[in-house]
């Protein structure tokens, strides 16, 4: 949604500045994030939007479910004020990105066919740092359809390993 986009980057880069020298940064990150966590639910926008509810019972309600830093309850207390609670899962999205961008780290979606045990973990993140060149901060997700092996995304590079990826090569190959 680009028009959703359009509208988060000058909040999540307002953000960003009024905390770029702060070391509070990826906190008030993690909790923009929370807070975008909380403005998906249909109902608590429906009911934001009703005229009969005012800006503060908006900013006291969505305040109270978490605990927030000075410099994101007076960002929140702007965005309800603007109507844009709605935009508030891209702004955290927007704003993770620049707080990564900054510390040179990107997001890793690591897909394994089985459990990866907390031991192998970080040697198969360090392995994979040294692939793509860059501090990873990653996630697992276990797909059984892979068969085996794993499947990396990190931004638009994909590095696919898995028996799937393999069979479908080979289907293709004998297949052309």
């Amino acid at each position: 949604m680009a028009e959703l986009a359009t509208i988060a980057r000058p909040y999540a880069e307002a953000l960003f500045k009024a905390g770029a020298g702060s070391s509070d940064l990826a906190v008030a990150a993690e909790q923009v994030q929370a807070l975008g966590q909380i403005a998906r639910d249909p109902r608590l926008r429906q009911w934001a939007d009703n005229p009969k509810v005012d800006d503060g019972q908006v900013y006291d309600f969505v305040a109270g479910l978490v605990s927030l830093a000075p410099t994101v309850q007076n960002f929140l207390r702007a965005v309800i004020a603007n109507g844009r609670l709605a935009a508030l899962p891209e702004i955290a999205q927007q704003l993770h990105a620049l707080v990564n961008a900054k510390s040179g780290v990107s997001d890793a979606l690591i897909q394994s066919a089985f459990p990866i045990a907390d031991g192998q973990l970080p040697d198969v993140v360090r392995s994979l740092e040294q692939r793509f060149g860059r501090k990873l901060n990653a996630k697992v997700q276990v797909q059984p359809e892979l068969i085996g092996g794993i499947r990396v995304v990190v931004g638009d590079e994909v590095l696919d390993t898995s028996v799937k990826a393999r069979l479908e090569q080979m289907k293709i190959a004998l297949t052309a």
